[in-house]
């Protein structure tokens, strides 16, 4: 029984180990997100860039994907923000640098922006250059199932029926803000209407009260 054991630990914990391995490189890829978004669109992209080394990240630089057009970016402290352009303006690749330490070992950092998808669907891939401090470079450029993958977003096309039940929702919105609306004027309205009838009447009390009072001060006298 105890060699049975020890035989199928020695084949299940390098099996173990190896999984684990596996799955943090894997999961140290450079990754933009979403993974799907539409034609057109003015898509908030994210870029995560985790350190699967020993030594820390101080720079990462992306080259726009044919048809996406970097529109703006979010500042992160502790780094500069950089682009280059082509001859008609668009920006051709942007690079994040740190001023300080950089991405350590077992951190990740997230860089925003805004960028304009291209009007026709398409695999927009994102080639990465994750720089390490100690002077090596990761190239994140090759496809699915290599070692270093680039990340891919799929731009689809947003069909009409999505179009119209979007339509339709915000029409419906609309009304219903509109008829919250007419509703809240009318109570509004009602309260109002009360409040000066019950004035008017408390009035003529007091009114009637002022003068019962000043009858019975001339009767004594």
């Amino acid at each position: 029984m105890k060699k049975m054991i020890g035989r199928i630990s020695k084949v299940f914990i390098p099996a173990v180990i190896s999984l684990f391995v596996f799955s943090s490189m894997a999961s140290a890829h450079v990754t933009v997100m979403p993974k799907t978004s539409s034609t057109g669109a003015w898509e908030t992209y994210t870029l995560k860039v985790p350190v699967e080394k020993d030594v820390a990240t101080t720079k990462v630089t992306v080259k726009a994907p044919a048809g996406v057009e970097i529109m703006s970016y979010q500042p992160v402290p502790g780094w500069t923000y950089s682009s280059e352009k082509d001859a008609s303006g668009k920006v051709k690749t942007f690079t994040f640098e740190t001023t300080g330490e950089g991405i350590l070992s077992g951190q990740f950092q997230q860089f925003v922006f805004v960028a304009k998808n291209p009007e026709k669907a398409t695999k927009a891939a994102w080639d990465a250059f994750q720089y390490y401090k100690d002077g090596s470079i990761v190239e994140w450029t090759g496809g699915e199932g290599s070692d270093a993958p680039h990340s891919i977003t799929d731009i689809v096309t947003t069909s009409n029926t999505d179009q119209h039940s979007s339509q339709t929702s915000e029409h419906s919105d609309k009304a219903q803000t509109k008829d919250n609306s007419k509703t809240k004027t009318e109570v509004t309205e009602k309260k109002t209407e009360t409040f000066t009838s019950l004035s008017l009447i408390l009035s003529g009390l007091a009114a009637l009260l002022s003068f019962a009072a000043l009858i019975i001060a001339i009767r004594k006298k």
